[in-house]
């Protein structure tokens, strides 16, 4: 069985078993997620009715696509800005086609993991903030160093100008 699915401004016709890039969606690896705006559904020649179908999809990774070069350019004016930027995307594998009744029962227990993944990420932070404080004194340091001035220049008097009369 086949869907049409709607994710991230974009379709896709999925089947059981593909695996396909669509834009961030929130989760871990290894999470369950059910992609519930299905569009078409069908089997072969026959089309069946999207409402009652959902599609459930496995989470493989969190990544990032390839790197887009945007660079801006004005003739005559020595103007030019290069930048790049990399697209967040997630990986899915599509577990199951079918029944929206069937694909709650999937999806349910991977949520039971999720809690205690959530605990883990709440003592993370704490670890990671404590580095932050020790690379504020660093900064502090090298604003004691003042940066010297440069040396005023003396006018000197035009005596050249003396020496023609």
């Amino acid at each position: 069985m086949f869907a049409v699915v709607r994710t991230g401004g974009k379709q896709y016709r999925v089947a059981a078993g593909d695996k396909i890039a669509v834009e961030k969606l929130a989760g871990e690896a290894g999470d369950t997620v059910t992609l519930g705006d299905v569009l078409l559904a069908g089997e072969g020649d026959s089309i069946a009715d999207a409402s009652k179908v959902s599609v459930s999809a496995e989470i493989i990774a969190q990544a990032k696509s390839e790197k887009v070069i945007v660079f801006k350019k004005r003739r005559r004016h020595n103007y030019r800005r290069k930048a790049g930027h990399r697209q967040q995307m997630t990986l899915l594998r599509i577990v199951g086609v079918g029944d929206s009744k069937a694909a709650p029962k999937k999806a349910a227990a991977p949520k039971k993991e999720a809690a205690p993944k959530a605990a883990e990420e709440k003592k993370a932070p704490a670890k990671k903030a404590a580095p932050a404080k020790e690379a504020a004194p660093k900064a502090a340091d090298a604003k004691k160093a003042p940066a010297k001035k440069p040396a005023a220049k003396k006018a000197a008097p035009k005596a050249s100008a003396k020496k023609a009369d």
